[in-house]
């Protein structure tokens, strides 16, 4: 924990990896709600390059001490990168604020936290893309342009 000023902790969707849109019928109520979020968040800004992240945390500490000094974020929303998938190029998020052992906390420090939980998905993204396989990121899209140049790809509607 020291020298750590920030956690982020999410779970991460790859809205390409998303075969179907519509809600099972015997769906939760909360499952649907993600649903619907899901295919917002697609209608909004399309499948390629576009990361949902769900269950997701943003920490600050103020103090050496988490019983004095945490302000604790929930996150939900699209992270979108650039064009080979190698850094973040934007976030489209829902900020809200939760759990907090700041009892000094107002509500402009609040504003310029939540703020600054944009910039440390950002951030902390990048750290998770340059952790990952880029190997696997680049040949993926290297198929996807081969198909594309084959004519096997999908270019545009009833073309």
């Amino acid at each position: 924990m020291l020298g750590r000023w920030v956690e982020f902790e999410f779970d991460c969707l790859p809205l390409r990896s998303v075969g179907r849109l519509d809600v099972p019928l015997d769906a939760s109520p909360a499952y649907e709600a993600f649903v619907l979020r899901v295919k917002a968040a697609v209608a909004k800004h399309g499948m390629h390059n576009s990361y949902y992240l769900h269950h997701a945390v943003c920490r600050y500490y103020l103090t050496n001490d988490p019983k004095n000094g945490r302000v604790e974020f929930a996150v939900e929303g699209v992270v979108l990168t650039g064009e080979n998938d190698l850094k973040t190029r934007a976030v489209d998020l829902t900020i809200t604020l939760g759990k907090e052992t700041c009892p000094w906390l107002n509500e402009p420090a609040v504003e310029f936290l939540a703020e600054s939980v944009k910039h440390a998905v950002a951030t902390e993204f990048d750290r998770y893309i340059q952790a990952g396989d880029l190997t696997k990121t680049k040949e993926r899209i290297a198929a996807m342009q081969e198909q594309i140049e084959q004519g096997e790809g999908f270019q545009a509607m009833y073309l």
